[in-house]
């Protein structure tokens, strides 16, 4: 005779943790106030009754909505905690496939975005320029293929409200998209830059630079970093070598990211800075130094 295992109501609910984290990720941007939203998440099921929790008939559904909540006051209030952050604010990068994949995708090609990008860091920046409704509305439509009605029920807005919501984020995703170079050609940028920073050489550093070229650094106050954008190739070339000469040890490696080839600065066997980049017309646009050592969680 076969005994037939069945998982347990808290296994189930536990078991839900890594997609919380994945959804709460893409709308906070740091693995640390991801981890604080679905750890409030889950006081909030247990604080209920047992009566309560059994009249639950889809646990996922109603920890993924109220963990979308809880993103929404961690949004509502993030614009004053970065107002106080030392220096540029930056999503937090991470390693190609760090977060497992929606279970669904959407029908509509236009509707949908690849995995990988969305939690790239480019992507994690134009979200940080949405209101917290536009945000949580687009990542739980476009990236987790929620409907729109149940959406309604998270942000408090009618169904409607909600698809105008996500459409216009998704216009300004789109948008983004437009001044980004094919992943192909990024990716040879991206060699020739790291090759470049290798050698020390400013004139080829510079060559794959646009002229309006910004870079972000963020250090969290925590490590040396920029304090304000660094603008122009000549700048930021000179900015990188510089960083680069503060650490005579380090090596740096190309590393496939969501945002494409990035490259990883490592010293004495640990990462101490991610790089990531947007390329277009040949040339790196943009340039993002994570050295915050608490948003490299995932690298070390």
């Amino acid at each position: 005779m076969t005994i037939a295992s069945h998982e347990s109501p808290q296994d189930e609910v536990l078991g839900e943790r890594q997609h919380l984290i994945s959804l709460a990720f893409r709308m906070l941007g740091t693995v640390a106030d991801a981890e604080d939203a679905v750890q409030e998440t889950y006081v909030r099921w247990y604080r209920m009754s047992d009566s309560e929790r059994d009249a639950i008939l889809v646990p996922r559904a109603w920890l993924t909505r109220a963990a979308s909540r809880v993103c929404l006051n961690i949004l509502a209030s993030a614009h004053h905690r970065r107002e106080t952050y030392v220096g540029p604010w930056l999503p937090e990068p991470v390693p190609s496939q760090a977060f497992s994949a929606p279970t669904e995708t959407l029908s509509d090609p236009l509707d949908r975005i690849t995995l990988d990008e969305s939690v790239s860091t480019a992507l994690l920046v134009v979200l940080e320029s949405m209101t917290p409704a536009e945000r949580v509305a687009f990542v739980l439509h476009d990236v987790f293929a929620i409907p729109f009605d149940e959406i309604a029920e998270t942000v408090g807005r009618t169904s409607a409200a909600c698809r105008q919501l996500a459409t216009s984020a998704r216009r300004r995703v789109q948008q983004s998209r437009t001044r980004r170079a094919s992943r192909s050609e990024h990716d040879e940028v991206v060699k020739a830059f790291a090759a470049a920073a290798r050698a020390g050489d400013i004139e080829g550093l510079i060559h794959v630079l646009d002229p309006q070229v910004v870079l972000r650094s963020d250090g969290g106050g925590i490590v040396s970093a920029a304090r304000k954008p660094v603008l122009g190739n000549d700048r930021v070339a000179r900015f990188l070598l510089g960083t680069l000469q503060k650490h005579p040890e380090a090596t740096i490696l190309e590393h496939e990211t969501p945002d494409g080839m990035g490259f990883a600065m490592w010293e004495r066997g640990r990462i101490f800075g991610v790089v990531t980049l947007d390329v277009l017309n040949g040339l790196v646009t943009d340039v993002r130094m994570m050295m915050n050592p608490q948003k490299l969680t995932l690298w070390n």
